[in-house]
């Protein structure tokens, strides 16, 4: 199932401004229905190490992208465990147009992980095992979390992927315009802009001008790692699972203590969305992010350390400031 890769080859793509972790090893395995998917696994110094994080990225990201945050949670001693989503980064595309971002079935995520956490964390990596999931990693873990009680300890979510805003028109008309494309065969159809080029003025995801240009510059320098606009059939399968994951009746069944982290100046998922979300979860927490954008982990210091705080304090599981009860329900 797994295919490891000496650190030294050349799997993951290098610029000087983001040097990876020290520590890795890193490869493919084999996800669901045959995909190679890459992944990395990035050791902390520390010994003991106090667990390992399952890194969970969004719609359009690769492991590049969080190598600070790496480096970050392996200072902490935590060993970090993480993949590229089928169809984007390093893994394999899923139509012959390379930048549609696609998707079969959003069950196909779900099993991916459960392939990973099986055949590449529970071998190699050190318990506990935690999960991070930022945007549409976190629908992916929520969408899973029922059946993970069993392997991961604690979660938190960053910006989960529970709504749609910012797009110039209504939610509600891209999921009945999606919808009806999905079910009359034209689900490989992209909608929306290419927003690979887009200006750091005005955008959503950061108000960090340094980590947005490094960000830029990784796509633009490895353009091959990024994707265009989703299909219609990525926007369909990812709305039903909105309302599948979001909705009570599942979150009553995820016992698995959760932090939602939740940027309140989120201009892809509304912050609105994240607490309405809290609100009926049992098991989770909100954390609010005051002045924070969708990207918390590409944001400014003084909104990204808060993030980095909060993992910190939460994941090892000891009494604190989000000393959740494990019996959470």
């Amino acid at each position: 199932m797994s295919e490891a890769a000496n650190p030294q080859d050349d799997i993951f793509r290098q610029m000087p401004n983001n040097p990876p972790p020290e520590n890795y090893t890193a490869g493919y395995f084999t996800g669901h229905r045959g995909a190679k998917i890459r992944y990395g696994l990035f050791r902390s110094e520390r010994s003991p190490a106090i667990g390992t994080i399952v890194l969970m990225q969004g719609r359009n990201e690769c492991i590049e992208k969080y190598f600070e945050t790496i480096r970050d949670l392996n200072a902490m001693g935590l060993w970090v465990a993480a993949y590229d989503l089928r169809g984007q980064g390093g893994s394999d595309r899923l139509t012959k147009n390379a930048r549609a971002g696609h998707v079969r079935r959003f069950s196909d995520y779900e099993k991916d992980l459960e392939i990973f956490l099986e055949h590449i964390v529970l071998p190699d990596a050190r318990l506990p095992f935690f999960l991070v999931g930022h945007s549409t990693g976190a629908l992916i873990a929520l969408s899973a979390a029922p059946r993970l009680s069993n392997r991961i300890s604690r979660m938190a979510l960053n910006a989960p992927y529970v709504a749609l805003s910012g797009q110039g028109v209504p939610e509600g008309l891209i999921r009945s315009v999606a919808g009806s494309m999905a079910w009359t065969g034209l689900g490989r159809i992209q909608l929306g802009k290419d927003m690979n080029r887009r200006a750091f003025e005005g955008n959503p995801l950061t108000s960090d001008a340094a980590r947005f240009n490094r960000n830029m510059e990784l796509a633009a320098a490895h353009p091959e790692l990024t994707i265009g606009p989703p299909t219609a059939r990525w926007l369909h399968e990812t709305f039903r699972a909105m309302s599948r994951a979001a909705h009570q009746s599942h979150l009553t069944k995820i016992t698995i203590p959760t932090l939602i982290l939740a940027p309140v100046l989120d201009g892809i998922v509304p912050y609105r969305a994240q607490e309405e979300l809290s609100r009926n979860f049992r098991a989770g927490q909100l954390v609010t992010v005051n002045g924070a954008r969708h990207e918390l982990f590409q944001d400014r210091d003084i909104y990204r350390a808060q993030l980095i705080a909060a993992i910190e304090a939460f994941m090892p599981g000891e009494d604190g400031r989000y000393g959740l009860s494990e019996t959470a329900a």
